[in-house]
């Protein structure tokens, strides 16, 4: 049996991204009980010059809703990057996650043989549907990602691997 690029993204994109909302839960939390500014984890980064957390917050969703709009060939939903509270990234969290929910699966059959064109600043990249999803999209969903909870526990927030992992 194979899997369809459907079944490989979405239930996988969904999940971490609910993780990533129960991390900023407990950041939020550990915040409050420790009387921080929340500011301070929002604006957060591990090196100078890294991106903050709120910044990695926002890459995750636009990989996320960027991949499932190009895998199903329909536009990509523009979001604001303009979160600056835990409120405010969790509204985004779960914005993205409505939107790769409601693409239907049919809009992404045959993008395992579509050509996916993503075009940064001087230069276009193309590839097929399989390599943009496990060779583009994954390593910098997970960078991302893995960074905004490093920087939680670099500042003190109580996480482990299952927190990252999530349920299974």
């Amino acid at each position: 049996m194979s899997l369809s690029m459907y079944q490989l993204a979405v239930p996988q994109l969904v999940r971490m991204l609910g993780n990533l909302s129960s991390m900023l839960h407990k950041a939020e939390a550990h915040a409050t009980a420790k009387k921080i500014d929340p500011a301070i984890f929002i604006n957060a980064r591990l090196a100078p010059n890294m991106w903050s957390l709120d910044r990695q917050v926002q890459t995750v969703s636009d990989t996320s809703k960027g991949c499932v709009a190009r895998l199903s060939n329909i536009e990509i939903p523009s979001f604001e990057d303009t979160e600056k509270t835990f409120d405010e990234l969790q509204e985004r969290i779960a914005k993205t996650i409505r939107f790769i929910q409601s693409v239907p699966k049919e809009k992404m059959e045959g993008s395992e043989n579509r050509t996916i064109q993503l075009k940064v600043p001087h230069k276009t990249f193309e590839f097929e549907g399989p390599t943009y999803l496990t060779s583009f999209v994954f390593p910098n969903f997970y960078f991302h990602l893995t960074t905004a909870y490093n920087i939680l526990r670099h500042n003190g927030v109580e996480l482990g691997k299952q927190d990252f992992l999530g349920e299974a």
